[in-house]
């Protein structure tokens, strides 16, 4: 994908913006659950960093993916937590503070993570010579664009919280249309091919989907964590930051064929979102044990 206004102005723009909003929603007391809920934090973290990967590494191999396409399931496999993932664990009635809190952690490791990560992916699916990520520098692109703007976010919700609080919704609708903006620019660029791209890697990041959101939830039950946190971690390790990754891959990288995995994924999983919002949102609080 040759670089234009779009993958090299619009799309970092937009993400630093929709990081912008959701620093406007945290504050230092959202990391409080480092030490409050460390058994929670710790594996709502594995579930993201790690388990998230390696499933996406096994179903690739599974499905025999190959190329960009494999490299794209990889990049959002790599990706933190998404910012609507604190509005959807929300709506469910989970622990929004756990969420809240594990996004902002996953935001900050993956910085280190994501080249690593998608480098390592490059060279074993056969991309190495045509693309790479500098390591140092792609820190330094991915830091511009989401944790500097959510520590302004921070800074002005501190500075001025209720004019923060007020332009939250503002913020969080021009953050949805920016994103269907981006997931609409990068299915048209893909139009022609956009068939079978999608036969070849819908089934892998749907299952992929579907598995994180279970074995997620399954984990956090297995270590006994209460219902709410059993929640936030399911929809925590199945929302990924979906504009990060298709800037990664769009802007950072220039392939416009890895961008459709990531695109693919991230409809998948507010489709997932919308009936898993219906299912336990509705779910009445008394029926919920272990909270």
């Amino acid at each position: 994908m040759e670089s234009n206004v779009f993958t090299a102005v619009f799309l970092p723009l937009a993400l630093a913006f929709i990081m912008l909003g959701m620093g406007l929603t945290l504050s230092l007391k959202d990391f409080k659950n480092i030490f409050v809920s460390p058994k929670a934090i710790g594996l709502g973290l594995f579930c993201q960093l790690i388990m998230l990967p390696i499933l996406g590494f096994l179903l690739i191999l599974g499905f025999g993916l190959s190329g960009s396409m494999a490299v794209g399931v990889m990049i959002i496999a790599s990706c933190p937590g998404g910012p609507t993932s604190n509005m959807i664990t929300h709506l469910c009635k989970g622990d929004t503070a756990l969420s809240i809190s594990l996004t902002a952690l996953s935001s900050v490791i993956t910085i280190v993570t994501i080249p690593l990560f998608i480098n390592y992916s490059i060279t074993y699916f056969g991309e190495e010579g045509s693309v790479a990520l500098p390591v140092l520098e792609t820190i330094v692109q991915i830091t511009g664009v989401t944790l500097i703007p959510v520590a302004i976010g921070m800074f002005l919700k501190h500075q001025w919280p209720t004019l923060s609080l007020k332009a939250d919704k503002t913020v969080r609708i021009a953050s949805i249309v920016f994103f269907v903006v981006i997931v609409g620019g990068a299915l048209f660029k893909e139009k022609d091919n956009i068939v079978g791209f999608f036969a070849e890697a819908g089934p892998v990041t749907l299952i992929l989907n579907v598995l994180t959101f279970g074995f997620a939830f399954l984990l956090a039950k297995l270590f006994a964590l209460p219902y709410k946190q059993q929640v936030s971690i399911s929809i925590e390790s199945g929302i990924q930051n979906g504009t990060l990754g298709i800037m990664i891959a769009a802007t950072l990288l220039q392939n416009s064929a890895m961008v459709i995995p990531v695109v693919i994924y991230s409809l998948i999983m507010f489709i997932a979102s919308i009936l898993v919002v219906v299912f336990l949102g509705n779910k009445e609080k008394p029926a919920l044990v272990g909270n």
